[in-house]
């Protein structure tokens, strides 16, 4: 007779590995083979390379400009994983030269995870322009390969944007191999710290957060960035503000 799994309804509430069991000394075989495409999946999603093409396409349907690409000092996968530094460093940033200024600049990178960027992208994309325009300008997205968080800086700069937005592929789990961030970096230049950004992360609809509240988290920071003059630790979200008053007055 079979014992009840006491975990198996509990399982759908959370995508960690919960209630595993045992097989003897070891996990029961399904349990490996779980294990063993999830680390497979997760491989992929870092390695395979971002489609700019189709990513290009996109965009190109939310009519914020023809979308333009960069890359890295990294020339290759292999390199950007071993030298971090060289995927903060731009090989050359003429397609962005001529820019009349922008009060937000939206940079694709595809970080450690390019299928995230590319499942995610688009969506995350209009999710924000929805929030943002018309009350700001918004400059026409770039995609940057083989990047890190800190190459949006230099992108940014290039087109003088007051507020750079660089949504990035996450680094993948056991769980989830296409998660979504958003770093926001208000004046940004070369040298910017972590200390100096915001980020939302977790963006992977249905199971993460979605692109709405997300793109209402990022509108709220944007403009408290633009009244505080700065971005990073001393930057609050307050974009439930608004929602908590309202439940409050509706509760008096």
């Amino acid at each position: 007779m079979t014992s009840p799994d006491f975990w198996s309804s509990l399982r759908p509430a959370t995508q960690a590995r919960i209630g595993l069991g045992r097989a003897g000394d070891s996990l029961p075989t399904e349990r490996v083979i779980e294990f063993a495409a999830a680390h497979a999946a997760a491989r992929d999603a870092v390695h395979l390379p971002l489609d700019i093409n189709e990513l290009t396409s996109a965009l190109s349907e939310l009519n914020l400009g023809a979308p333009r690409s960069v890359t890295s000092l990294a020339t290759g996968r292999g390199e950007y994983l071993r030298r971090p530094d060289l995927g903060r460093q731009p090989a050359d940033l003429d397609v962005l030269s001529n820019s009349p200024g922008y009060d937000v600049a939206i940079i694709l990178a595809d970080g450690l995870s390019p299928r995230a960027v590319g499942t995610h992208g688009p969506a995350m994309v209009a999710a924000l322009t929805t929030e943002l325009a018309p009350d700001l300008t918004i400059a026409p997205p770039v995609i940057a390969t083989q990047a890190r968080v800190a190459l949006g800086d230099h992108i940014a700069a290039a087109l003088a944007a007051t507020t750079a937005l660089v949504l990035i592929g996450e680094r993948p789990g056991l769980s989830v191999a296409d998660s979504l961030g958003i770093y926001l970096t208000h004046r940004p230049q070369p040298g910017r710290s972590d200390a100096e950004r915001n980020c939302i992360s977790n963006i992977h609809p249905p199971d993460g957060l979605g692109y709405t509240e997300a793109a209402r988290v990022v509108a709220s920071l944007v403009i408290g960035a633009r009244r505080l003059g700065r971005s990073g630790v001393d930057l609050k979200d307050s974009s439930r503000d608004a929602i908590e008053t309202v439940t409050t007055t509706a509760l008096n």
